[in-house]
């Protein structure tokens, strides 16, 4: 794997042990420009690497540098994400600089293997857990929505990068589910299970606009096709799959 290197300036000490994976994708109309905003020092913003369409591979930051990448969030209870992590900016337009018919541009399937390389040297050399290699939208639900969901979470899980549930049951997916403000012990568990998973999330009981925020970042990852922020029934399933890889609990459906 060949990296080229290209120094940010936007950069300082780590506060935190290195163990999370933080990917992105640039929202800008090209690489360069991309390129040029990360090491621009006004800009104050950065990222260890980027990733190119064509699969090539730019250092920016040292690794045991905190990168500026991922702003005000929080995972799994950490919450100076730049200093715990390595962020990864993958150059595509996304939300952004969607396409002209309206669709999100793909990512090519060299680009997604340089991700994939590169994400499992990283993981290999700092034994990264796979409940901490997330996007940006799972540690800022609500402000950011990279690497977006036509990213292909499940194709670097079958690579054993990250965590992909089974799917559930077809005799489970049935009924209502839960929806903006519902209240009550089902709500209570649907936001312990998110927890559970990693988002920062206030327990309140309400199924409020913070929890629609963080329905909608899950569902990027987990459920691409229905990006809704309302839990029907195969969200409550998918979510209870993915917070039982790490904690065994009563199922949410």
């Amino acid at each position: 794997m060949k990296i080229e290197q290209r120094q940010s300036p936007n950069f300082n000490e780590r506060k935190a042990p290195l163990d999370m994976v933080v990917l992105h994708y640039t929202g800008m109309a090209s690489g360069a420009e991309a390129l040029a905003r990360l090491c621009d020092p006004d800009a104050e913003v950065s990222a260890h690497y980027m990733i190119w369409e064509d699969g090539r591979i730019t250092q920016l930051v040292s690794e045991d540098k905190r990168a500026w990448h991922a702003g005000l969030g929080s995972w799994q209870g950490a919450t100076d994400i730049n200093s715990c992590s390595v962020g990864v900016e993958i150059v595509n337009g996304g939300h952004n600089v969607p396409l002209s018919d309206g669709n999100l541009p793909p990512y090519p399937a060299c680009q997604i293997d340089a991700v994939i390389s590169l994400v499992q040297s990283i993981v290999a050399k700092h034994k990264i857990p796979a409940s901490r290699i997330v996007g940006h939208s799972d540690i800022a639900p609500g402000r950011k929505d990279d690497p977006g969901e036509h990213f292909p979470w499940k194709t670097l899980a079958q690579s054993g990068l990250g965590i992909w549930p089974r799917a559930p049951r077809g005799d489970l997916v049935m009924g209502a589910g839960l929806t903006k403000g519902d209240t009550g012990p089902s709500v209570d568990r649907l936001q312990a299970a998110l927890a559970e998973i990693g988002y920062g999330l206030e327990l309140n009981g309400t199924y409020d606009n913070a929890t629609v925020d963080v329905v909608t970042a899950f569902q990027r990852r987990w459920q691409p096709d229905r990006v809704t922020g309302q839990a029907g029934w195969m969200t409550l399933a998918l979510i209870s799959a993915v917070a039982d890889e790490t904690v065994k609990r009563t199922p949410l459906t």
